[in-house]
C-alpha cells in the first residue's frame, strides 16, 4: 500500500508484513492492524495528540463501538477527561475523501451521547477543529486544539 504524504508532522511507525498486508503497530490498541488509508490517518492522529499535544496514552481510546439510536458505530479516536468525561472526539477519513458537511454531521451525531467539549475532524490533509458550545447550540471552529494540560 502507498502512504499519503499527510498534513503531519513526521512520525516514526513500526509496520510488519504478513500474508501480502502491511500492518502498522498502533501505540493505544498495543497490537498491529492492517494499513488501509484510512488508519494511516488514524495513526498520524494518535502521534500527534501523544508527542505535540502531550495527551497521555491513558486517557485515549481507538476504535470503540458506540450505539446511537439502537445502531452500531465506531468512534474513531476519542480522548477523556481524567474524570471520565470526554474531551475529545475525532472523525478520521481516508485521504481521498473529502471533509463535508456530511462528515460534520456524522460526529455532531455521536456528539449527541458522548458530549465532548473539542470536535476534530480530518482526512489527514486538512484538519478541522471545534469547540462544543452547548449553551447556543453551535460549535466555534478554532485554529488548534489546545495542549494537555492537567486542568482538563
Amino acid at each position: 500500500m502507498q502512504t499519503h504524504p499527510l498534513n503531519f508532522p513526521e512520525f516514526k511507525f513500526r509496520f510488519k508484513s504478513s500474508e501480502n498486508k502491511i500492518y502498522i503497530f498502533d501505540e493505544i490498541r498495543k497490537k498491529f492492524v492492517v494499513l488501509q488509508p484510512e488508519e494511516w490517518v488514524r495513526q498520524h492522529v494518535v502521534h500527534y495528540l501523544l508527542q505535540i499535544k502531550g495527551y497521555p496514552k491513558s486517557l485515549i481510546n481507538v476504535e470503540k463501538k458506540l450505539v446511537i439510536n439502537d445502531m452500531t458505530r465506531r468512534y474513531d479516536v476519542v480522548i477523556f477527561n481524567p474524570d471520565g468525561s470526554i474531551f475529545l472526539i475525532v472523525e478520521c477519513k481516508a485521504p481521498e475523501v473529502p471533509i463535508k458537511q456530511d462528515t460534520f454531521d456524522q460526529i455532531a451525531r455521536y456528539n449527541l451521547s458522548l458530549n465532548a467539549t473539542y470536535l476534530m475532524v480530518t482526512n489527514g490533509k486538512s484538519h478541522y477543529f471545534c469547540n462544543m458550545d452547548y449553551e447556543n447550540e453551535r460549535y466555534n471552529f478554532l485554529r488548534e486544539l489546545p495542549k494537555y494540560t492537567t486542568t482538563l
